[in-house]
């Protein structure tokens, strides 16, 4: 989903599932697709999907082609899963793929925000995130970094229900600002999984995006130097956003590696 922009957040979904199979002694094979730009989706033939965050306009798609090929995968993915709920194929959605994946099924209102959201952040648990087993290990509120000009409100009570969607996360309590808490994450159903923030986030990416002098620059002249420095400082207090890089997306792959562990003996999961 990053339309050929280079980004931080693959390199950290890389080095999670890297670190993830070196810990098991696994040689994942893993291949990546370029949706947005070339309109390229996988077929059902690996184990586990993520589907990443990315530039520009989560409203501005809709109808393209990309999203009918992307859309006609996860229906799919869906459809097999229903087929073979012993043998499920996971799905992560991160940011963009989080909010056009909720504006597509209609479960929430998807907007521009009045300023851009960039930073770390605290995360609320729902009742329902706080049994989530993605999200269990996590502290009430948890951090992450949040970068994105469009959020989920207004969930869709109905479609949720029709779906069997559950909002597991809401946004920081700002009781200064008359506005609705966004979604921040959603379990869609039992095997799809989609988070506003970016549990991909790492010290490194976030201290090289941080120490870029045109990054500084925006950072300083939007949001002021007291928040570029509390950012500096945030970044390196292991229990933010090292702990969530450390424990969502590692549980959805140690999910999809029991799976595989289950139905093969091959134990070579395939991303």
């Amino acid at each position: 989903m990053y339309l050929g922009e280079p980004n931080q957040g693959k390199k950290g979904i890389h080095s999670i599932i890297t670190e993830f199979c070196e810990r098991r002694n696994l040689h994942p094979i893993v291949v990546e697709y370029d949706t947005r730009g070339s309109a390229l989706v996988p077929g059902l033939n690996y184990d586990a999907y993520i589907s990443t965050g990315g530039p520009g306009s989560p409203i501005d798609s809709e109808g393209s082609e990309w999203e009918k090929a992307y859309f006609d995968f996860i229906e799919q993915l869906r459809a097999h899963n229903r087929r073979n709920p012993d043998q499920p194929k996971l799905l992560f959605l991160i940011c963009h793929s989080f909010q056009i994946f909720v504006r597509h099924y209609g479960l929430g209102k998807l907007s521009k925000r009045k300023s851009t959201s960039f930073g770390i952040f605290p995360i609320h648990k729902t009742t329902d995130g706080k049994m989530d087993r993605y999200l269990v290990q996590l502290p009430d509120p948890f951090w992450a970094v949040d970068s994105r000009d469009y959020q989920i409100t207004e969930p869709n009570e109905v479609a949720l229900n029709l779906m069997g969607s559950k909002i597991l996360c809401i946004e920081k309590l700002r009781p200064h600002v008359k506005l609705e808490r966004a979604v921040m994450c959603m379990r869609f159903d039992e095997y799809i999984f989609g988070t506003q923030f970016h549990p991909e986030a790492n010290v490194e990416g976030m201290l090289n995006y941080l120490h870029n002098p045109e990054k500084k620059k925006f950072i300083i002249d939007t949001y002021g130097e007291d928040k570029y420095y509390d950012m500096l400082k945030s970044i390196n207090d292991s229990d933010k956003i090292l702990l969530t890089r450390n424990t969502v997306l590692m549980n959805f792959l140690n999910e999809a590696h029991q799976i595989k562990e289950k139905n093969s003996s091959a134990h070579v999961p395939q991303i």
